[in-house]
C-alpha cells in the first residue's frame, strides 16, 4: 500500500534542488526583450517531466567542452514559467494564490510545454471554482479554449453554455468583444431566453463596437456609415427573426436601420407589419419562435386564443374603417358557441364585406406609412 504521507518531504527536497547554485546543468532563457529572465535547471528532471522540453533537450545537450546547455522559451512570461517550474520540480501548485487571469496564462504555458496533467487540472479548477468569472469573461474563455484541441474540457463548457444558457453571454460586460463566430452561434439558438427586439439591439451594439469610428448618433450617419455597418452585420441579419417583433418594435427599433436589411427582406417585413393595425401584435407563423420557459399554456388553448384573436382583428378592421357594427355580434357568437367550426360558419357569413376590408387596408397603408422614405 502506497503511503502518500512520504511525498511532501520528497517534493520539498526537489524544490530545494531547484534553488541549488552548484549542480545545475542547463539554463533556460524565458521571455522577450526587454523582459527576459534566465533560469537554472537540471536536464534530467526537465527530460522526464515535460515532453516538449525533452524534445528540445535532445538537440541542446551539454557540450563536451563543459559549456552549459541552453534553451529559449520566448512565448512564455518569466513569472509564469517560474510557477510552472516549481510544479515541474515539486508537483505543487496552489491555484488559490493566483488571479484568474494568471491561471489562464499558466494554462497556455502548460499547454506549450505539453504538461497534459497540469492542463487538465487547470481546466477543471476553472470550471468547478470560477464559474461566475467564466461567464463574465466568456469571450476570453471562448477564445482560449478553441486555440487548439488540448482544452477539451473548456470547449465542452463553452458549447454547453451556448446551447443551454446563451442569454448569459449576451449579458456579459464584454459582449461587444466576442468573435463573430460566437455571435452567429448565439442568434441561431432556439433556447435564447430573450425578446427578439433585445437580440436585435445587442447585434446592433456589437456591430457598432466593431467600428468605433461610426457616429454616436444614428441621425448623423452618412450613406457610407450605413454601408460600413451593413458589411459588418451581413452574416448576422439573416438570423434575426424579425417576424417575432411587434409592429411597434419594428417601427421604433428596426425601421431607422432599414438600410442594413436586404431589399427583398425589408419589403416583405414591411408589408407584413403594415397589415397589422394593432401595434402590439406580432405576425403569426412567419418566424420560428424562441423556446420560452414561461410558456405553460397547452397547445389547444393557444390555438383557440389565436383563432379568436384573428376573428376579432377582422372585426376591428370593419369597426374602425367602415363603421360596420358587427363586433358585438361576432363576440357574442364566439362566447355562445362551443366549437370552432360554428364560429367559422358565423364568421364566413360576413364574406360579402371582404372587398371593403381590402380597400380599407390599402388606404391605411398609404396614410399610416406615408413618410417611411
Amino acid at each position: 500500500m502506497v503511503d502518500n504521507k512520504l511525498l511532501p518531504k520528497l517534493s520539498q527536497n526537489l524544490l530545494e534542488i531547484l534553488n541549488d547554485d552548484e549542480y545545475y546543468d542547463i539554463t533556460i532563457e524565458v521571455g522577450k526583450d526587454p523582459y527576459v529572465k534566465v533560469f537554472r535547471a537540471h536536464m534530467v528532471i526537465l527530460h522526464y517531466r515535460s515532453p516538449y522540453l525533452k524534445r528540445m533537450l535532445s538537440t541542446n545537450k551539454k557540450k563536451n567542452d563543459g559549456a552549459l546547455a541552453q534553451i529559449k522559451l520566448p512565448n512564455i512570461l518569466p513569472e509564469t514559467f517560474q510557477i510552472i517550474l516549481r510544479y515541474i520540480y515539486g508537483g505543487r501548485l496552489c491555484l488559490e494564490e493566483y488571479d484568474i487571469s494568471d491561471i489562464i496564462k499558466i494554462l497556455d504555458a502548460a499547454n506549450e510545454l505539453s504538461l497534459q496533467e497540469l492542463v487538465t487540472h487547470l481546466q477543471f479548477f476553472l470550471i468547478e471554482n470560477k464559474a461566475n468569472w467564466m461567464e463574465e469573461n466568456f469571450d476570453l474563455v471562448y477564445q482560449t479554449s478553441f486555440k487548439n484541441d488540448s482544452f477539451l474540457e473548456l470547449q465542452n463548457y463553452c458549447t454547453n453554455l451556448i446551447s443551454e444558457e446563451p442569454d448569459k453571454i449576451f449579458n456579459t460586460p464584454n459582449f461587444s468583444s466576442i468573435p463573430e463566430k460566437l455571435l452567429l452561434s448565439l442568434i441561431q439558438n432556439d433556447n435564447l431566453q430573450m425578446d427578439e427586439i433585445q437580440i436585435w439591439e445587442r447585434v446592433i451594439k456589437w456591430g457598432t463596437a466593431q467600428n468605433p469610428a461610426l457616429p454616436s448618433e444614428l441621425t448623423n450617419y452618412s450613406k457610407d456609415d450605413f454601408k460600413t455597418l451593413k458589411n459588418t452585420l451581413q452574416q448576422c441579419i439573416p438570423f434575426i427573426r424579425f417576424y417575432n417583433l411587434t409592429s411597434k418594435e419594428f417601427k421604433d427599433k428596426v425601421l431607422p436601420y432599414r438600410k442594413l436589411l436586404p431589399k427583398e427582406l425589408y419589403e416583405d417585413v414591411l408589408d407584413t407589419f403594415l397589415d397589422l393595425l394593432d401595434p402590439d401584435r406580432k405576425p403569426i407563423n412567419k418566424s420560428k419562435p424562441r423556446i420560452s420557459k414561461k410558456n405553460n399554456l397547452s397547445s389547444n388553448v393557444r390555438e383557440d386564443q389565436n383563432s379568436y384573436d384573428e376573428l376579432m382583428e377582422e372585426v376591428d378592421h370593419y369597426d374602425r374603417g367602415l363603421h360596420y357594427d358587427i363586433s358585438n355580434r361576432i363576440s357574442e357568437s364566439y362566447m355562445a358557441q362551443t366549437s370552432s367550426n360554428r364560429i367559422s360558419e358565423s364568421y364566413m357569413a360576413q364574406t360579402s364585406s371582404n372587398r371593403f376590408s381590402e380597400s380599407y387596408r390599402n388606404v391605411r397603408k398609404k396614410n399610416t406609412w406615408r413618410n417611411i422614405y
